[in-house]
């Protein structure tokens, strides 16, 4: 793995319980609270992405990023074929096994800790996402040109707007807890997904957020 990767695969690993306690509302109501005031949007980009992934029965995904396995589950839980999930971070891997397992899915959805660029599937997927995963990307064309190789029909995504009030006080507070934060422009994402191979996507503000849906195929 790059030295990149290990940056982010050792914060991830340290940050596991406080990032899945922001789904999992397991907090103080103050926190919950504060959830719901800033970070409405993570709440927002999940039925976003959920109902983008459409339709879901009998499909195949790659939820690139899995973090603690939220979104892949859900998936599994609404019958799709077979659902993979891929973390960095080999803590997040364990604790979305336990997940799918307690939610007794593990027979269509499976995770593993490895980098989607190092990453081999048997075959191809319907649809890919990687949800809160290009924040933390420097280099973001080489990881969208893999999730449009494995995608047969779209990709799902969501980056970091540029323009917010909130992007300087997140990049300080990430850079001082050794996590690079990355943000992007409308244009860029555009620039972006047309290298990457995808022949057309559309973008939807969600807060301090960009989510895209990049299409594998002509209208």
């Amino acid at each position: 793995m790059s030295n990149e990767i290990e940056i982010q695969r050792d914060y991830w690993n340290r940050e596991i319980s406080a990032f899945g306690s922001i789904y999992s509302q397991d907090k103080s109501r103050f926190s919950i609270w504060l959830d719901k005031v800033f970070r409405w949007d993570m709440f927002e980009r999940f039925a976003f992405t959920i109902q983008n992934c459409e339709p879901i029965e009998n499909r195949t995904f790659l939820d690139v990023g899995c973090g603690t396995g939220i979104f892949s589950i859900e998936l599994a839980k609404k019958s799709a074929a077979k659902v993979v999930g891929i973390d960095i971070a080999e803590n997040m891997v364990e604790q979305s096994t336990q997940a799918a397992q307690g939610e007794e899915v593990a027979d269509r959805c499976s995770f593993f800790h490895t980098d989607l660029l190092e990453y081999a599937p048997d075959g191809t997927f319907d649809v890919t996402f990687g949800i809160g995963l290009f924040d933390y990307i420097d280099d973001a064309l080489p990881v969208l040109k893999k999730m449009r190789e494995v995608s047969t029909d779209k990709a799902i995504v969501s980056f970091p707007r540029f323009w917010t009030w909130r992007a300087p006080v997140r990049k300080l507070r990430l850079s001082i807890r050794g996590c690079p934060v990355y943000f992007f422009t409308k244009r860029r994402i555009a620039e972006l997904m047309k290298q990457a191979g995808f022949e057309r996507h559309s973008v939807a503000k969600i807060g301090k957020l960009h989510c895209v849906v990049g299409y594998c195929g002509k209208e």
